[in-house]
């Protein structure tokens, strides 16, 4: 038998409010504040998974 890797990819998905002047500053502050921990997306967040070959094409997987 042969080896293969498998990627397994998890997606977290969390919607936050923020005030903000316009969408970038939005995302800005977003951004800031997940970096500083004020969000932690956990297993409750959890919105799919996706298992993949890498260096496959499409028809391959």
């Amino acid at each position: 038998m042969k080896e293969y890797e498998v990627k397994i990819r998890e997606i977290l998905e969390m919607t936050v409010t923020v005030e903000a002047a316009n969408p970038a500053h939005a995302r800005e502050i977003a951004e800031r504040n997940w970096k500083n921990s004020d969000y932690i997306l956990d297993a409750d967040h959890f919105k799919g998974v996706t298992f993949t070959l890498p260096g496959r094409s499409e028809r391959e997987r």
